[in-house]
Protein backbone atom coordinates (compact mmCIF):
# COMPACT_ATOMS: atom_id res chain seq x y z
CA UNK A 1 0.00 0.00 0.00
CA UNK A 2 1.54 3.68 -0.92
CA UNK A 3 2.52 6.22 2.05
CA UNK A 4 -1.05 8.59 1.30
CA UNK A 5 0.38 12.33 1.91
CA UNK A 6 -2.95 14.18 0.90
CA UNK A 7 -4.04 14.49 4.51
CA UNK A 8 -2.66 18.38 5.23
CA UNK A 9 -3.27 18.02 8.83
CA UNK A 10 -0.35 15.51 8.48
CA UNK A 11 1.55 18.37 7.38
CA UNK A 12 2.14 21.46 9.78
CA UNK A 13 2.95 24.89 8.42
CA UNK A 14 6.42 25.56 8.09
CA UNK A 15 8.73 28.17 6.33
CA UNK A 16 9.31 25.42 3.82
CA UNK A 17 6.80 23.29 1.77
CA UNK A 18 7.95 20.31 -0.46
CA UNK A 19 5.53 18.75 -3.16
CA UNK A 20 6.28 15.87 -5.73
CA UNK A 21 4.34 14.95 -9.15
CA UNK A 22 2.76 11.61 -9.08
CA UNK A 23 5.79 9.79 -10.66
CA UNK A 24 8.16 11.22 -8.28
CA UNK A 25 10.88 12.26 -10.64
CA UNK A 26 9.90 16.22 -10.09
CA UNK A 27 9.87 17.83 -6.93
CA UNK A 28 8.81 21.35 -5.96
CA UNK A 29 10.05 23.03 -2.57
CA UNK A 30 9.01 26.67 -1.73
CA UNK A 31 10.80 28.63 0.96
CA UNK A 32 8.93 31.58 2.22
CA UNK A 33 9.02 32.77 5.75
CA UNK A 34 5.11 33.95 4.78
CA UNK A 35 3.94 30.94 2.57
CA UNK A 36 1.14 30.46 5.66
CA UNK A 37 1.01 33.50 7.51
CA UNK A 38 -1.54 35.51 5.61
CA UNK A 39 -3.74 34.66 2.52
CA UNK A 40 -1.71 33.81 -0.17
CA UNK A 41 -2.23 32.55 -3.87
CA UNK A 42 -5.25 32.59 -5.94
CA UNK A 43 -8.12 29.99 -7.68
CA UNK A 44 -8.25 30.46 -11.37
CA UNK A 45 -11.83 29.36 -13.18
CA UNK A 46 -10.47 30.43 -16.31
CA UNK A 47 -10.67 27.56 -19.14
CA UNK A 48 -6.78 27.44 -19.57
CA UNK A 49 -6.26 26.72 -15.75
CA UNK A 50 -9.40 24.90 -15.39
CA UNK A 51 -7.73 21.94 -17.88
CA UNK A 52 -4.30 21.73 -16.36
CA UNK A 53 -5.67 21.38 -12.95
CA UNK A 54 -8.45 18.69 -14.54
CA UNK A 55 -10.77 20.56 -12.33
CA UNK A 56 -13.36 23.17 -12.08
CA UNK A 57 -10.51 25.46 -10.74
CA UNK A 58 -6.96 25.74 -9.88
CA UNK A 59 -5.09 26.63 -7.15
CA UNK A 60 -2.26 28.60 -7.80
CA UNK A 61 0.50 30.03 -6.51
CA UNK A 62 2.60 33.50 -7.50
CA UNK A 63 5.79 33.56 -6.11
CA UNK A 64 9.31 35.14 -6.38
CA UNK A 65 11.37 32.71 -8.33
CA UNK A 66 14.41 32.61 -6.11
CA UNK A 67 12.11 31.22 -3.48
CA UNK A 68 10.94 28.04 -5.33
CA UNK A 69 13.51 25.03 -5.62
CA UNK A 70 12.56 22.73 -8.70
CA UNK A 71 14.54 19.27 -8.90
CA UNK A 72 13.90 16.81 -12.09
CA UNK A 73 15.71 13.71 -11.11
CA UNK A 74 14.63 11.98 -14.38
CA UNK A 75 14.46 15.07 -17.07
CA UNK A 76 10.86 14.79 -17.35
CA UNK A 77 9.62 18.41 -16.96
CA UNK A 78 8.10 19.48 -20.21
CA UNK A 79 7.04 23.13 -21.35
CA UNK A 80 4.08 23.54 -23.09
CA UNK A 81 3.32 27.04 -25.48
CA UNK A 82 -0.03 28.16 -24.46
CA UNK A 83 -0.54 30.68 -27.09
CA UNK A 84 -5.00 30.52 -26.70
CA UNK A 85 -5.05 33.25 -23.68
CA UNK A 86 -7.54 36.08 -23.67
CA UNK A 87 -4.47 38.79 -23.49
CA UNK A 88 -2.45 36.90 -26.29
CA UNK A 89 0.64 36.90 -24.32
CA UNK A 90 2.07 33.46 -24.14
CA UNK A 91 1.71 31.15 -21.03
CA UNK A 92 4.83 28.70 -20.21
CA UNK A 93 3.47 25.70 -18.69
CA UNK A 94 5.42 23.06 -17.41
CA UNK A 95 4.44 19.87 -16.46
CA UNK A 96 5.28 15.82 -15.88
CA UNK A 97 5.36 14.40 -19.53
CA UNK A 98 5.47 10.98 -17.38
CA UNK A 99 2.44 11.47 -15.42
CA UNK A 100 0.95 14.67 -17.07
CA UNK A 101 1.41 16.48 -13.27
CA UNK A 102 0.97 20.34 -13.90
CA UNK A 103 3.72 21.81 -11.83
CA UNK A 104 4.37 25.71 -13.05
CA UNK A 105 3.70 28.38 -15.50
CA UNK A 106 5.42 31.62 -16.30
CA UNK A 107 4.29 34.84 -18.24
CA UNK A 108 6.21 37.77 -19.13
CA UNK A 109 3.32 39.41 -17.33
CA UNK A 110 4.92 38.68 -14.06
CA UNK A 111 9.04 38.48 -14.41
CA UNK A 112 11.25 37.08 -12.19
CA UNK A 113 8.01 34.88 -10.60
CA UNK A 114 6.59 31.36 -11.15
CA UNK A 115 3.09 30.53 -10.99
CA UNK A 116 3.10 27.12 -8.89
CA UNK A 117 0.39 24.79 -9.17
CA UNK A 118 -0.30 23.61 -5.70
CA UNK A 119 -2.38 20.83 -6.66
CA UNK A 120 1.25 19.04 -5.79
CA UNK A 121 1.69 20.39 -2.77
CA UNK A 122 0.89 18.24 0.72
CA UNK A 123 -0.75 21.64 2.13
CA UNK A 124 -2.13 24.54 0.57
CA UNK A 125 -1.92 28.26 1.65
CA UNK A 126 -5.60 29.41 2.29
CA UNK A 127 -6.22 31.84 -1.15
CA UNK A 128 -6.64 35.61 -1.44
CA UNK A 129 -8.48 36.13 -4.49
CA UNK A 130 -10.39 33.98 -7.24
CA UNK A 131 -9.67 35.08 -10.67
CA UNK A 132 -11.91 34.70 -13.64
CA UNK A 133 -14.91 34.97 -11.55
CA UNK A 134 -17.25 35.51 -14.80
CA UNK A 135 -16.11 31.76 -15.49
CA UNK A 136 -17.68 30.04 -12.08
CA UNK A 137 -20.20 27.28 -12.31
CA UNK A 138 -23.22 28.37 -10.88
CA UNK A 139 -23.43 25.34 -8.37
CA UNK A 140 -20.08 25.99 -6.85
CA UNK A 141 -20.13 27.64 -3.03
CA UNK A 142 -18.26 30.94 -2.31
CA UNK A 143 -15.48 31.24 -0.19
CA UNK A 144 -15.73 33.51 2.55
CA UNK A 145 -12.88 36.56 2.97
CA UNK A 146 -11.81 36.01 -0.59
CA UNK A 147 -12.02 38.79 -2.94
CA UNK A 148 -13.04 37.31 -6.75
CA UNK A 149 -12.21 39.24 -9.68
CA UNK A 150 -14.89 39.34 -12.93
CA UNK A 151 -11.75 38.32 -15.02
CA UNK A 152 -8.02 38.87 -14.23
CA UNK A 153 -7.15 38.74 -10.81
CA UNK A 154 -3.49 41.10 -11.04
CA UNK A 155 -3.17 44.08 -13.60
CA UNK A 156 -4.50 47.28 -14.01
CA UNK A 157 -7.86 46.06 -15.91
CA UNK A 158 -8.75 44.28 -12.52
CA UNK A 159 -12.41 44.75 -11.60
CA UNK A 160 -13.59 42.64 -8.15
CA UNK A 161 -16.94 41.24 -8.48
CA UNK A 162 -20.07 42.42 -6.57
Amino acid sequence: MPDLTGDPNQHPPTDSLTGSCLCGSITVTINDSELFTKPRGHLCHCSNCRKVAGSYVSSNLLIEAEKVDIQDRDGTLKTYEDRATGSGNPVFRSFCSVDGNPVKSETGAYPGKVILKMGMMPRIPQPEMEGFGLHRHAWQGKHEGITMYEVKWAGPDRKPME
